[in-house]
């Protein structure tokens, strides 16, 4: 790992025995340089010890969720990390953080976002949530914990595949596309994802399983039912100046019910932007090229609580519109000059 490069950390959740701990055993068989934090929620440890065969750095956090009663303990383990990697005492590829299956990610990505030493040396890559083919219809009904996880996941595993019949896993993945169209979905069986023979799943992007029709969202807790995913179409490609206005404003005004932003913007030279935020922390955009064709579709996706959506999709819409005649302006000047 190059100086001044940020060491990738993967975050692994998921409700209570929907696999995470077997997804990460078989990701985990024969990579090196991985250190692991697990959450347990109780006061004993039982992961910790599968996960020994994976990696001889494993640190536990219980007693609690690590996105509550237990940040400051996540923020320890990754300072104490971070000071065997610089000290050379053991040097780290990338970082993994098993969940408990209560635990909310937004909390753990904002307490690493935010925290003066920790974004300097370490950068969140993914939360990958896995899903149990069995029982998630319901889960997603009856725990507003498991619903929120899928709401905030990158990538979406659904486990436990051959427990379940494939209507059921197509119609499962249907449901979860409504819920998060943002995430990638890809299936497991006994730990295994489906297409990474050869490639470590935590690297690499999901491989997306066939989707089911789009069914409509399963009635949600009343507690959690103003959480929204929101893909938002600007209607052209977007003048990036514009756009930043546009956010920045609304982060000011609205930070804490944005709960995450994603996406890959085109903007209106040819290039492209990949943005991720969780509420006021916004991560530094990557900027692609033109001559750089994306992995992905443009796509803008907010989760949002207790929001119009529709007066989210418009006020972007009016932005953009507004900057359209300051683009063809600007464009007249350049073709003078």
């Amino acid at each position: 790992m190059s100086a001044g490069t940020k060491i990738p950390i993967v975050v692994v959740g998921g409700f209570l025995g929907s696999g995470k701990t077997t997804l990460l055993r078989r990701s985990l068989a024969g990579h090196s340089g991985t250190a692991i934090i697990v959450n347990e929620f109780g006061e004993i440890a039982h992961d910790q010890a599968l996960l020994r065969a994976c990696s001889e750095r494993v640190s536990v956090i219980s007693g609690g969720c690590a996105c509550c009663v237990r940040r400051e303990d996540l923020v320890l383990a990754l300072r104490s990390l971070l000071d065997d990697h610089e000290r050379g005492v053991a040097p780290l590829r990338r970082v993994v953080i098993e969940m408990s299956g209560l635990a909310d990610p937004s909390p753990i990505l904002f307490t690493i976002a935010s925290d003066p030493m920790l974004r300097h040396h370490f950068e969140v890559r993914r939360v990958i949530i896995t899903v149990d083919a069995v029982n998630a219809q319901s889960e997603l009904v009856a725990h507003p914990e498991a619903l929120k996880q899928v709401l905030v996941a990158d990538v979406l595993v659904i486990t436990k595949t051959d427990l379940a019949s494939v209507q059921a896993c197509d119609e499962l993945g249907g449901r979860l596309a409504a819920i998060n169209p943002a995430a990638g979905i890809c299936r497991a069986r006994d730990g295994a994802v489906e297409g990474a023979q050869d490639r470590d799943p935590l690297d690499g992007p999901a491989t997306p399983a066939p989707r089911g029709p789009a069914l409509p969202a399963a009635p949600a807790p009343a507690h959690t039912g103003d959480v929204h995913a929101v893909a938002l179409d600007a209607g052209a490609p977007l003048d990036w100046p514009a756009f930043v206005v546009w956010l920045s404003m609304l982060l000011h005004a609205r930070g804490e019910q944005v709960l995450r932003v994603k996406g890959l913007l085109e903007l209106d030279d040819g290039s492209s932007v990949s943005i991720n935020g969780v509420q006021h922390i916004m991560h530094e955009p990557e900027h692609l090229p033109a001559t750089r064709a994306p992995d992905q579709a443009p796509h803008l996706v907010l989760i949002v609580r207790g929001m119009d959506t529709d007066r989210l999709a418009d006020s972007l819409r009016a932005f953009q519109g507004a900057a359209s005649p300051l683009r063809q302006s600007r464009s007249r000047e350049e073709v003078r000059t």
